[in-house]
């Protein structure tokens, strides 16, 4: 597990594009038979890959986060981006296909991940946050989430948003996490853009060809940076800066937060004309 330290948004004013990269991009989440984890001091958030192929992985975090099993005082979502696996939880077994979802809650002691055909491996993508409650394991079926629509075709930004760690769907401490899929032609996500001093937030960019590229924009609204960023490539974002991007084509990404509150539209909106 790789561990980022916070930044303050005036050191970044002087950082060069490598310096940035190191700080806040994380390139590699999915290697076959792998567990990538990145823990940020920003809210002590953990969140990475995991993908099996031919043996059972698992996640052993406890000297790192001075507990005796990795979700003792944790709680977890976890969302498949890959192929069909199986994700075992305290020996019951939950399915999981493409895009299915699951909230784990704390006190959870084995999480085993599996992958049916190793050609063809589940990639399960993870947020865990500290949490002082027990709430129950849930499994999240994409199919039985009513998206949010936004956007207008004329702004490049048309897209369905799927709240699967949420309160619509089931109860955490303060995790959540959720799935935006931008339509075919459009390529801006959350433009107009804000912050949320109350949150930090954690991108996943996937669903993109090779040559696909996203300019993911970060920064304080009135000095601004990018990251340019490939497929299966995730972004860190504290809670002072801005978060959003486009791309050379549509894309689709995971956000998951954590933070003071669990209220979703809790943001503070930023002007057009205050962007620099």
């Amino acid at each position: 597990m790789e561990t980022r330290y916070a930044n303050h948004p005036e050191e970044i004013k002087r950082y060069n594009t490598d310096e940035l990269r190191e700080h806040f991009l994380v390139e590699t989440l999915f290697e076959p038979g792998k567990v990538h984890l990145t823990y940020t001091h920003v809210d002590r958030m953990i969140f990475g890959g995991v993908t099996p192929a031919e043996e059972t992985l698992t996640i052993k975090l406890d000297k790192e986060l001075g507990v005796s099993y990795f979700l003792e005082r944790r709680e977890l979502g976890i969302i498949n981006i890959g192929g069909d696996g199986v994700v075992v939880l305290d020996g019951e077994e939950y399915d999981m296909v493409r895009q299915d979802g699951l909230y784990v809650g704390r006190g959870t002691k084995e999480v085993l991940f599996r992958s049916k055909d190793p050609e063809q491996p589940a990639k399960f993508y993870i947020n865990s946050t500290p949490a002082h409650h027990t709430y129950p394991t849930v499994k999240i079926d994409i199919r039985n989430i009513k998206p949010l629509e936004a956007g207008e075709p004329e702004k490049l930004n048309v897209r369905k948003i799927y709240q699967y760690v949420h309160p619509n769907v089931c109860e955490s401490c303060q995790l959540q996490m959720g799935l935006t899929m931008l339509s075919q032609g459009s390529v801006w996500n959350t433009m107009p853009c804000h912050t949320h001093e109350r949150r930090m937030e954690v991108y996943l960019y996937f669903d993109m060809a090779p040559d696909t590229r996203v300019f993911h924009f970060m920064g304080q609204p009135d000095e601004t940076r990018h990251l340019i960023m490939k497929n299966e490539q995730a972004v860190i974002s504290p809670s002072w800066s801005i978060h959003t991007g486009t791309a050379t084509s549509n894309y689709t990404f995971i956000w998951g937060m954590c933070g003071e509150n669990i209220t979703y539209d809790d943001m503070d909106h930023v002007k057009m004309e205050d962007l620099r």
